[in-house]
């Protein structure tokens, strides 16, 4: 039974979050672009690993390197939504997110050729104050999302949100998969353990054990990474410290600590993970509350 999902979110240095203030969305297609060489050496990667993976593709992107994205589904992948420009879920409200989300899904769609189902909010920002998102999500058909983190982190995150993937009941009658990042817990804490810069951070031996601990328990589990993030010589920015330690620390060693999860683990994408639970029985149901209390957890089993 395959349990680890492996995905990359398809996104150029200049698009982050970290970004926002000082490299402006009507200045992007000024900056030298980065992703198309970046993907490429993650996918020979996979290639040499004999994996697949989930590429969130951005639908800036997506218009911009049709060859791309064409390229990582032609060479078995599976193509989802990263949204199109790169914008926090909460910061844009329903009716921007709605507008987003159309325009991402039809440039990603036209790019690769294929119909796309999984969903995963820039920067995880389906918060509690943006589950509504989740029906917008199902309006527009897709099948499961990848976006909440159930941790504590000042731009994401919702810390009492099951750890492991659900079938969600939404408000509006609708019916999505949640697929949430990895956590691990330990002493009634949730610590993110899901790849990106937490990869990058923790030490290698220590993310390793982790990562072991959850395969040993048999948790499914989704591994992430931006292209960036495998780019040491990416233009600088003018950033504070805070930011600079979060986006450039340990860029050299994402390639090699990744590579040797890869050998030790064997990952998919996240829609064949998500059917492998589906037939055996492994994904709880759980119906989602339009207005929960204040610091109450926002879902309730189905009995």
């Amino acid at each position: 039974m395959q349990l680890n999902a492996l995905s990359v979110d398809l996104e150029d240095y200049f698009q982050v979050s970290n970004f926002d203030d000082c490299i402006a969305r009507q200045e992007w297609d000024q900056q030298p672009r980065r992703v198309v060489d970046n993907t490429r050496r993650l996918l020979d990667l996979f290639d040499e690993q004999g994996t697949s993976s989930t590429f969130f593709v951005l639908g800036w992107v997506a218009e911009r390197e049709t060859a791309l994205v064409r390229e990582i589904a032609d060479r078995g992948h599976e193509i989802a939504c990263h949204g199109y420009g790169h914008e926090l879920v909460y910061e844009i409200g329903r009716k921007g997110f709605e507008k987003d989300l159309i325009r991402a899904k039809a440039a990603i769609q036209d790019a690769c050729g294929q119909r796309v189902v999984g969903y995963r909010a820039p920067s995880y920002s389906i918060t509690e104050k943006s589950l509504w998102a989740l029906d917008v999500l199902a309006e527009q058909e897709f099948e499961y999302d990848s976006s909440i983190f159930p941790i504590r982190h000042h731009r994401y995150g919702i810390p009492d949100f099951p750890r492991l993937p659900q079938i969600l009941r939404l408000p509006e009658g609708g019916e999505l998969v949640e697929f949430p990042m990895t956590t691990l817990p330990f002493a009634n804490t949730n610590f993110p353990w899901a790849g990106g810069a937490y990869l990058r951070f923790l030490p290698a031996p220590l993310f390793r054990w982790g990562f072991r601990r959850l395969v040993g328990r048999q948790e499914p589990t989704v591994l992430y990474l931006h292209p960036w993030e495998i780019d040491p010589d990416q233009p600088r920015q003018p950033v504070g410290a805070a930011v600079r330690v979060n986006h450039y620390w340990h860029l050299d060693r994402t390639m090699p600590r990744l590579n040797r999860l890869l050998d030790a683990h064997s990952f998919a994408p996240l829609r064949d993970v998500i059917e492998s639970l589906r037939i055996r029985k492994r994904l709880p149901e759980h119906l989602i509350s339009r207005d929960p209390p204040s610091g109450s957890a926002p879902l309730r089993a189905i009995a």
